[in-house]
């Protein structure tokens, strides 16, 4: 946990930390319907976090074993008998539309604030909410940005419109004539990375240009302003699971192609004021909140005590639950260090372990050479991590590797002593 603490506080001094500090308390305050509670079990003192693509899902189909799952985890009223949060490095859908998906696929009813995209905790950084942001990535877009409370937006589309001549890969998108200059155009101030874009080569040189003009991508600046504009990014996915044999590009990849041509043309490096999705320490502190907070709605009144974090991606899943378990077991010390005179004050973490429970139903296979997971023989992994996060080759190690999904909640409830 060390270096990746090391790493962010150098890349934005304080920011992250005091956004981090404002996770548990920004979970907090979503509301949401309220759940009953009902059924004779003792209330709960665990929950799960469970991520959707290769665990739940892959593309639009239900893995057969969650909805065995889901029969463990629901009272006969069909409510559920624990706290559960569904963590997705996805953005390209709305919070609503992903609990609406759920609810359909796995036959309860999944309400919004149980939903985290990759992009959910951006509602913590309030201070760039009132600029005028680029924003990158695909679906609902405005929408998505607007409800994180970003209030000027320009779309990548709306500035190759408002710039046509910026956009020359495509020989059949290149403009027929030569456009006027435009001086009317409001300079950008920061740039939102929400996920993947569909055509890249336009984002990557929109994004470029905004960054090395300083948020005027109609003028030529002699020399690129550094640092450059805010960027703030969720998901660092290199890869993803969906029903092809192999894993496809995820937004991660995106972000690397971004950092090696900034690199490329300035010799600086690409700085994120904030990243967000897993294996993001902030995503887990607002995991925890939102796990909190559905507790209380439920009338269970026992602290959660022991998460239990359930993914099929090695780099995301299982990193980032061993580095909150890491920080968990040090929150103490640095709460009362870093939390002093601080403005972010938050109820203090009631949990006391984030277990990581790997599954095999998507990136992670123990038969695929390709597999991001421990090497055969003990050899170092290939990092397919972002490079802000560092690299700990032993939190890859899963706290347990099971087959899928419902092995995964039977191995809990045992291990809490819940019926099955």
């Amino acid at each position: 946990m060390a270096a990746l603490g090391e790493v962010v506080a150098r890349r934005a001094p304080g920011l992250w930390w005091r956004a981090a500090r404002g996770a548990a308390r920004g979970a907090e305050g979503l509301g949401g319907r309220h759940l009953a509670s009902g059924g004779a079990q003792r209330p709960p003192t665990f929950g799960f976090l469970l991520d959707i693509d290769g665990v739940l899902v892959r593309g639009h189909r239900i893995i057969p074993a969650a909805q065995e799952a889901f029969h463990k985890l629901l009272n006969p009223q069909g409510q559920l008998r624990v706290p559960v949060v569904f963590v997705t490095n996805a953005g390209n859908i709305l919070q609503h539309g992903k609990a609406q998906e759920l609810s359909a696929l796995l036959g309860f009813q999944v309400e919004p604030d149980q939903v985290i995209l990759s992009h959910s905790p951006m509602r913590l950084f309030s201070q760039h909410h009132e600029r005028r942001m680029l924003v990158s990535g695909q679906g609902p877009l405005v929408e998505n940005a607007r409800a994180l409370g970003f209030k000027s937006l320009v779309t990548v589309d709306e500035l190759r419109a408002a710039f046509p001549v910026l956009d020359m890969v495509d020989l059949q998108r290149r403009p027929k004539t030569t456009p006027l200059p435009r001086n009317d155009f409001p300079a950008i101030e920061g740039v939102l990375l929400l996920g993947e874009p569909v055509r890249w080569e336009t984002s990557l040189q929109l994004i470029m240009d905004v960054l090395l003009s300083d948020g005027n991508p109609g003028t030529g600046l002699a020399t690129a302003p550094y640092p450059h504009l805010p960027v703030l990014a969720s998901n660092t996915d290199l890869l993803w699971m969906a029903e092809a044999k192999m894993p496809r590009f995820g937004h991660g990849t995106f972000l690397l192609c971004l950092e090696a041509i900034y690199r490329k043309l300035t010799g600086n490096e690409l700085r994120y004021e904030g990243l967000m999705g897993k294996p993001s320490l902030l995503t887990y502190q607002y995991a925890e909140g939102l796990l909190r907070r559905q507790a209380e709605r439920r009338g269970w009144a026992a602290p959660i005590r022991n998460l239990y974090a359930v993914g099929d991606n090695p780099m995301s899943d299982i990193y980032g639950a061993n580095l909150f378990h890491q920080y968990l077991q040090t929150a103490r010390w640095e709460g009362a260090e870093e939390g002093a005179g601080s403005p972010w004050k938050q109820q203090p973490s009631t949990a006391r372990s984030c277990t990581s429970i790997l599954v095999c139903t998507g990136v992670y296979s123990p038969k695929a050479p390709e597999s991001p997971g421990p090497a055969p023989g003990g050899g170092a992994p290939p990092f397919h991590g972002h490079r802000d996060f560092g690299f700990s080759p032993g939190l890859l190690e899963a706290a347990h590797v099971v087959s899928d999904v419902h092995e995964a909640v039977q191995l809990v409830l045992r291990k809490e002593g819940w019926a099955l």
